[in-house]
């Protein structure tokens, strides 16, 4: 949950440095906490544990991506101006493959580590 807020946190202040003056990207990355259903999202649906990363840190990078993603489909596309729920079916799609690098470095650190001990 709080990985969420900081991908999104993370995303808003780099769009927000970046946008012009009177753009309609220039609004402060906690503006986009309150707005539309993004703390609902991120405090109900993304910490569904059936369908996220089952990994400790694979969580981290989930909620991370989900928080960035969210806010660039925000952000870069106004027919869609809710993007948590697109951002979480999205990431639905990607964690098994976060948690299949997690564990691959897992296994690399751990034969590392066995092969040093030898």
């Amino acid at each position: 949950m709080l990985s969420v807020f900081a991908g999104g946190a993370a995303i808003g202040l780099l769009i927000n440095s970046l946008a012009p003056e009177g753009s309609y990207m220039a609004l402060p990355f906690y503006y986009h906490f309150v707005m539309g259903g993004f703390a609902f999202g991120a405090v109900f649906m993304a910490t569904d544990p059936v369908t996220g990363s089952q990994t400790n840190s694979g969580k981290y990078v989930y909620g991370f991506l989900i928080g960035v993603v969210a806010i660039i489909i925000r952000v870069f596309n106004p027919g869609y101006p809710e993007g948590m729920m697109l951002s979480i079916l999205l990431l639905n799609t990607f964690a098994p493959l976060i948690d299949y690098v997690v564990v691959e470095r897992n296994i690399k650190r751990r034969l590392k580590r066995a092969a040093l001990k030898q």
